[in-house]
């Protein structure tokens, strides 16, 4: 690959992404531009701006971007209509992130004239991947750079010595051997490495930071109302919010009363399994709603279809594929799913657990003169099941027949 003359980098502010700035300015003599995405993750982002002023970046060339109505509108609640998880578990806070994070990437190089992008992921997780085919998805002739596959900074010594060197800025604590790492986005937070590294060994209390323990959570039930239209979250307790905010409502709620933790071994898409602590408070409460009010407004045949198409568009969000054209497949088919999926639904939250105790819906199947122990005024047939179930039966009949006849 040529040298690059003009890179925007997705930048925190923190102490990897100011060394590959200067790594960047040092190894390849280029322009940098910095992108820094407020996603929801609580931190202060105007020291990231004065840092990158610090390392030499023009203002012009200093991009801090509030984009946290987008990722929920656009990412995050297309992905919760499929009541997505990996491995049956994840919530992908971290995955559906990335697309979002890289599609900024891309236009900015085009706005600036970058022929580069370059992130921090490492050569060994699922980042790096999902960057990087989000990216060339957007633009088949960028340059991605990943510095941790390129530099021979291979230690936290090493680190220090380039950023001591260099002039960086280095936070006391990052002097001492962090204990985990943390990623973090309006949807959730995510901790590994460290004292997180042996799955055999509970997660200390600290690492926790959005819940509090659902053993200290209140000790009475807290009931809320969340509205819906078209499998989408519109409202809570009547009051209509913008996306953004209802997550961000949703995420009190569930850190208040300890909804949403989960300590996972998972299968990584590079191959090795890792362990990770998540925290999603407000996407727990909204996948138990959203299951909800489709309990009774989708159609069975295509609920069961949208739960077995799932585990595939989960692991899609996953591995990087968001840009893919069987992703956007599976989501015209799940949008297609939700028309009707409009109400409200009543949750109960308690000590760690978000339960669904109500939902109606304009849009509702559920017939209640159909399913009562009461008199159904001719509602529904019961002398009718004997045909359905005689019919259903006649192929078990015939091999328990033949079975019969060979022993």
């Amino acid at each position: 690959m040529s040298a690059p003359k003009k890179v925007v980098l997705a930048y925190s502010g923190g102490l990897d992404t100011s060394i590959i700035l200067k790594w960047l300015q040092t190894e390849y003599g280029c322009e940098v531009v910095t992108f820094t995405a407020d996603l929801g993750q609580g931190e202060e982002l105007e020291p990231a701006r004065q840092k990158a002023e610090l390392l030499g970046i023009k203002p012009e060339n200093i991009y801090i971007e509030d984009i946290r109505e987008e990722f929920v509108r656009d990412f995050v609640f297309p992905m919760f209509r499929a009541n997505a998880q990996y491995e049956g578990l994840y919530l992908l806070g971290t995955s559906i992130a990335r697309p979002l994070i890289s599609k900024r990437l891309v236009e900015i190089a085009e706005e600036t004239g970058a022929d580069a992008v370059a992130h921090g992921a490492t050569g060994k997780g699922n980042d790096q991947v999902r960057f990087e085919l989000a990216a060339y998805a957007l633009n088949p002739d960028i340059k991605v750079i990943a510095p941790w596959r390129e530099w021979d900074l291979t230690s936290r010594t090493k680190l220090l010595e380039f950023a001591e060197q260099n002039q960086i800025p280095i936070a006391k604590d990052k002097r001492g051997e962090a204990p985990f790492s943390v990623d973090a986005n309006l949807l959730h937070t995510s901790s590994e490495g460290k004292v997180l590294e042996d799955p055999a060994d509970m997660a200390p209390d600290y690492v926790y930071q959005r819940t509090v323990h659902p053993e200290d959570a209140p000790n009475e039930p807290e009931f809320i109302e969340i509205g819906f239209e078209k499998g989408d979250p519109v409202s809570i307790n009547g009051e209509a919010m913008s996306p953004a905010t209802i997550l961000t409502k949703l995420n009190e709620y569930g850190g208040k009363h300890g909804i949403g933790r989960l300590d996972l071994v998972e299968g990584r898409f590079v191959g090795m399994k890792s362990r990770g602590i998540y925290e999603t408070p407000g996407g727990t409460i909204l996948l138990e709603a959203h299951r909800g009010i489709e309990s009774i407004t989708m159609d069975r045949g295509a609920m069961h279809l949208k739960d077995q198409l799932m585990p595939q568009y989960a692991e899609l969000i996953y591995n990087g594929f968001w840009y893919s054209p069987e992703r956007e497949m599976l989501q015209a088919a799940i949008d297609k799913s939700q028309e009707h999926v409009t109400g409200t639904v009543k949750v109960k939250l308690y000590k760690g657990l978000a339960s669904t105790v109500g939902r109606w819906s304009d849009h509702s199947l559920y017939s209640e003169a159909h399913v009562t122990f009461e008199e159904d005024a001719g509602a529904y047939d019961q002398t009718d099941a004997a045909g359905f179930i005689q019919l259903n039966a006649l192929r078990l009949k015939l091999l328990a027949a033949r079975d019969k006849r060979l022993k």
